[in-house]
């Protein structure tokens, strides 16, 4: 096989229809050399170790126009590797060696580019230059000059072209397996958008939920803080009371011994006072009546006796009772004793219950607190994890109306109704296009209403018209159903109406044209309850039931509206009388007791039973802010505490 030529592809030396070498080569390669059955090159000659060749055309495929590249090099196939930067042509040597002795620097001599590589490179920069990059797909559009350029190369290497066409076949193949995956995944963004709305709801409402209990939680652990104050206060003065009585016990005590050692000096000084008069007598009676001083001297020595005596048996009694005090002195300080010591208890019994209910309050801020953390966290992660919420302003250009009509449309709904909203736009447009639909046929699961075969002419009805038909059904429907005193079927009565309304041959054109409506406009109540209703979704019960709420609503305001003015203020709805504040503390505590029920009102009107039909409605602020001010707790077990006795004994599931 003849090798007319060398060049380099990636590195590799090539000669002719094989590689050589596939280590890189040392010295650039020479042109292209042609393949197997493919047109043979114009006129070759080698002259100067060069190879010389004829003028080259080369024809290149096109794109939406005839595009055709030649060029000629004028007799010399120039080659260019990736590190050529000079404008010399190295002499024809053998492709992958130098000769021996050849110097390095004539190797690293450099050669000018090929023209064919600039001419695809000026096509490459003109159709990159001619792309509007302001579309959405403008990688694709960017994508087509690349993928051309290698065609054109897939079809001038003509021996290599099964394999480049192979690797580009494949790369195709990727790029549309991928494409298709993302198109799979495109219906996930919805429901991405609605899990995150709905998880910002239920946050939302969690934190609106426990900033309201937290709130009412630090209320009253202020008001259990002021109260053990309180009580710390009258333990501090009860403590003082009870010094200032030992100061006087012990003063008394003082008193009493000094009296004692007092009343002791006293009888030894008349004891000698006495002594001084029976000596003084007992000369006396020597001198006046001149008894016997025998006599006298024994009865002094005898009485002398009787005082020794006496005064052994004085200061024994002395001795036994100097620390007694009197008894109505001792019943007294008893007494001062147990009541202190009886308020004492009752003072550190109620100080017990408070430390305990503190703690409790202490563990479930923690578990609230805790509870916070872990829902921010959440919070945290889903809108790490969620995708971004969409641009809805962009609607307000597409839709009817303009932006002002979007602003009426979107104000305040989620991102799941303002989907909503856009496919009843959408639909909206789309029924107004049709001028009939299809009949489901006459089968047992088609509804009766539908039941219709061929081709149903479109009533076009707006949707104003579609609320007055609807109302003047219930309407039918209720008065027919108080005549025959039961509830009849509404998808019956709804094409029996229709029937008598517009006659057979065109019941079921209204009833499809309706059907469709009120199938599509689901952001309407109306429409939306009766397309359930209708389709059995929903009983019809509902519908009467929301009727009679309504009903009982405007009776009410009705009767609050006292000038008959048709508005009320909405200071009205924030007043309360005796009986709600009865009723409230009822459904809040069942177990409350009639007298602790009358208590408690009387505090918070601050008016005695008798007073209570004079007293009106006060602020809801103001009766609170009475109650926080007074002894006002519980009497019943709360809701936990019988949920937790009725978890211990197994009977949890009993309890709501």
């Amino acid at each position: 096989m003849a090798e007319v030529g060398s060049w380099e592809v990636g590195g590799a030396c090539l000669h002719g229809n094989r590689v050589n070498n596939p280590a890189p080569c040392l010295r650039p390669a020479m042109a292209l050399a042609p393949s197997p059955g493919a047109p043979s090159l114009p006129s070759l000659e080698t002259s100067n170790d060069q190879i010389q060749i004829g003028s080259l055309k080369h024809i290149l495929p096109k794109k939406r126009k005839t595009l055709a590249y030649q060029f000629s090099v004028g007799g010399h196939l120039s080659t260019w590797p990736a590190y050529a930067s000079g404008q010399a042509i190295l002499q024809s040597r053998k492709p992958c060696c130098l000769p021996e002795g050849r110097s390095k620097k004539q190797a690293s001599l450099t050669i000018a580019k090929p023209r064919y590589l600039e001419e695809l490179e000026c096509y490459l920069r003109k159709e990159l230059q001619s792309l509007d990059l302001t579309k959405e797909n403008t990688q694709e559009l960017k994508l087509q000059p690349y993928r051309e350029i290698f065609e054109f190369f897939i079809e001038d290497f003509k021996t290599y072209k099964p394999l480049l066409s192979a690797i580009k076949n494949e790369y195709e193949v990727t790029l549309a397996h991928l494409r298709e995956k993302i198109r799979s995944l495109e219906p996930l963004k919805a429901m991405l958008v609605s899990v995150s709305d709905e998880c910002t709801r239920q946050i939302v409402a969690l934190q609106e939920e426990e900033k309201a209990e937290i709130t009412m939680l630090k209320k009253e652990k202020l008001y259990l803080l002021k109260l053990i104050d309180k009580m710390k206060e009258e333990k501090g003065s009860l403590q003082t009371q009870v010094n200032k009585l030992r100061k006087n016990v012990a003063k008394e005590y003082m008193r009493y011994i000094n009296e004692c050692d007092a009343r002791k000096l006293l009888l030894a000084d008349l004891n000698e006072m006495r002594n001084q008069q029976l000596e003084m007598s007992l000369r006396q009676v020597q001198d006046v009546k001149g008894e016997d001083l025998v006599k006298v001297t024994l009865a002094l020595k005898i009485a002398r006796q009787d005082l020794t005596k006496a005064q052994v048996e004085l200061n024994t009694m002395k001795a036994d009772y100097g620390d007694v005090v009197p008894r109505r002195d001792f019943e007294s300080q008893e007494k001062k004793y147990s009541d202190l010591f009886e308020k004492m208890e009752v003072l550190q019994k109620d100080f017990d219950d408070l430390q305990r209910e503190y703690d409790t309050l202490l563990e479930i801020h923690q578990e609230t607190v805790e509870e916070r953390d872990r829902f921010y966290n959440e919070l945290q992660q889903v809108q790490r994890s969620s995708t971004p919420r969409p641009d809805w302003a962009k609607c307000a250009e597409v839709i009817s109306g303009g932006p002002e009509r979007w602003s009426y449309l979107e104000e305040g709904k989620t991102s799941d109704q303002l989907v909503d909203v856009l496919l009843e736009e959408i639909g909206t447009g789309v029924l107004k296009e049709k001028d009939s639909f299809p009949g489901l046929g006459k089968g047992d699961k088609v509804p009766v209403y539908l039941r219709y075969e061929g081709q149903v002419k479109n009533k076009k009805l707006n949707k104003k018209d579609v609320v007055n038909i609807l109302k003047e059904i219930w309407k039918e429907k209720v008065s027919a159903d108080l005549q025959k005193g039961k509830q009849s079927s509404l998808p019956e009565f709804f094409l029996s109406y229709l029937q008598k309304k517009y006659g057979d041959s065109s019941a079921f054109e209204w009833a499809y044209t309706i059907y469709e409506n009120i199938k599509l406009y689901r952001s309407n109540e109306a429409m939306s309850l009766f397309y359930d209703i209708l389709s059995g979704k929903v009983d019809e019960g509902l519908y009467h039931g929301q009727n009679q709420l309504i009903a009982n609503l405007l009776k009410e305001l009705m009767a609050s509206d006292s000038s008959n003015s048709g508005t009320l203020m909405m200071e009205q709805f924030r007043e309360v009388d005796v009986d709600d504040l009865k009723t409230a503390f009822c459904a809040i505590d069942p177990a409350i007791d009639d007298l602790t029920l009358d208590a408690y009102v009387c505090l918070a009107f601050q008016a005695s039973r008798e007073q209570w039909d004079q007293t009106g409605s006060l602020p809801v602020d103001t009766v609170v802010e009475r109650l926080l001010a007074g002894d006002t707790k519980r009497i019943g077990a709360r809701p936990e505490e019988i949920y937790t006795s009725l978890s211990e004994r197994g009977e949890a599931g009993a309890y709501p």
